[in-house]
């Protein structure tokens, strides 16, 4: 497994990765267009050059993207505004392989290098894979917030690096 920072070719990779019921199911159920992908794939390039971590594209083995994991800023009006948020997608086909695992523990590793103080992890309070990842990191659940938009529960999970 390895991270790298996202190219223009990984929007393409990740929206058909995440065009997927089953992997939106938390994210507000429904795909993203392709556009969401490119400003996010821009954006993280963005990040990475002027902080040195994104949320890096997750490479199997044989050197194929099935995700991204790595962190940024929790820019919503709600929630932990301002804090460095942790966060892991993969596509279906990947689930349970202990790639999302083994790549947020590197991007741990990255972010305590890069002199972060903390992260959170913000996780919708029924998805229980992502809820023991966050477990599995060391996380302790700290706070709940509730979604302006689909009024979910949404459980902040928090780390001192």
């Amino acid at each position: 497994m390895q991270l790298r920072v996202p190219t223009d070719e990984d929007a393409v990779v990740w929206h058909r990765l995440f065009d997927d019921p089953d992997v939106m199911e938390f994210l507000g159920g429904k795909s993203a267009e392709l556009s969401v992908y490119e400003e996010l794939t821009a954006r993280q390039r963005r990040h990475d050059a002027e902080r040195g971590f994104c949320l890096w594209t997750v490479l199997d083995a044989s050197g194929r993207a099935v995700g991204f994991t790595g962190a940024q800023p929790w820019e919503r009006d709600w929630g932990p505004t301002g804090e460095m948020e942790i966060g892991w997608r993969l596509g279906r086909e990947f689930w349970g392989r202990g790639y999302a695992t083994a790549a947020a523990r590197t991007t741990l590793e990255r972010l305590r290098a890069a002199g972060l103080p903390g992260v959170v992890a913000m996780v919708d309070a029924r998805n229980e894979r992502s809820v023991a990842l966050a477990r599995r990191l060391g996380m302790r659940r700290a706070e709940t917030f509730v979604t302006p938009q689909s009024r979910r529960q949404v459980h902040c999970y928090r780390l001192d690096l």
